[in-house]
């Protein structure tokens, strides 16, 4: 039987910056698989590398060693193949929302009014019809973020990278955009590479959890997640989730008891 390559390979990646008192290395020998459709988030200590190897991944930076493979042909970069959603928004405020939208199809040179009926199409998809000419400074923290992901995703990317979209925003509103990304992954058919420092979101939206070390960065455990939820709402509520929960703290040597 004929084995179908990973769409991503990361392999044997090493990155190192200067600093006052020499090189750092940050990443070293990294190297993991991304599958078609998959959902992976990447957890690790604190400054261990997250965000150095999804700008290595996006183009915005090159390793010192090491190879990236797409759908097994050897690239220096993904760029134009992925949509890089960041914490902060990162909206023109001078811009309404549709003119947000509509930004990187500009850049494409996507006829107008194609790109426009295409917007509409994404902003009645994620609850946002009748938006359209707001501008981002009268939108609450949660909308201002579904903007930021129909522009991510109305580029159509093969693989989406998320690097914490949810972190600044309060619980209520990070479980509600959960959902709306869980259910635009899978109307969409998106691959997805999610950086965060929340291990519960990790397990509730993740069929895995790559766990890195600490600096320098290399993959220490992947852990597959077995949850078939409609919901991440419903997938906290698995009698598994604990176990994975608690599995991935150990693994991050966080307390999660209290001891005497």
């Amino acid at each position: 039987m004929q084995i179908t390559p990973a769409q991503l390979s990361v392999r044997n990646v090493r990155k190192s910056f200067a600093g006052k008192a020499g090189d750092v290395c940050v990443l070293d020998d990294l190297s993991f698989d991304i599958k078609e459709r998959d959902f992976v988030s990447i957890i690790g200590p604190s400054g261990c590398g997250k965000t150095t190897i999804f700008n290595i991944i996006a183009g915005l930076l090159e390793p010192d060693s090491g190879s990236l493979q797409f759908r097994g042909e050897e690239v220096e970069s993904l760029r134009g193949r992925v949509g890089y959603m960041m914490q902060k928004d990162l909206l023109f405020p001078w811009r309404t929302v549709l003119g947000n939208v509509l930004l990187g199809l500009e850049t494409r040179g996507v006829d107008r009014a194609e790109a426009e009926d295409k917007a509409r199409e994404y902003l009645k998809d994620f609850g946002l019809a009748g938006f359209e000419n707001a501008y981002p400074k009268t939108l609450s923290g949660g909308m201002r973020q579904r903007v930021a992901l129909i522009r991510t995703l109305i580029m159509d990317p093969d693989i989406l990278l998320l690097d914490e979209p949810f972190s600044a925003l309060d619980y209520q509103t990070r479980l509600y955009l959960e959902g709306v990304l869980k259910d635009a992954v899978e109307t969409y058919h998106k691959t997805v590479i999610l950086v965060t420092h929340d291990i519960d979101e990790a397990v509730a939206l993740s069929k895995r959890v790559v766990v890195l070390s600490g600096r320098p960065a290399r993959v220490k455990i992947v852990h597959d997640i077995e949850i078939d939820a409609p919901s991440p709402i419903a997938a906290r509520s698995d009698n598994r989730f604990s176990g994975y929960f608690h599995a991935l703290c150990a693994e991050l040597d966080i307390q999660t008891e209290k001891t005497s």
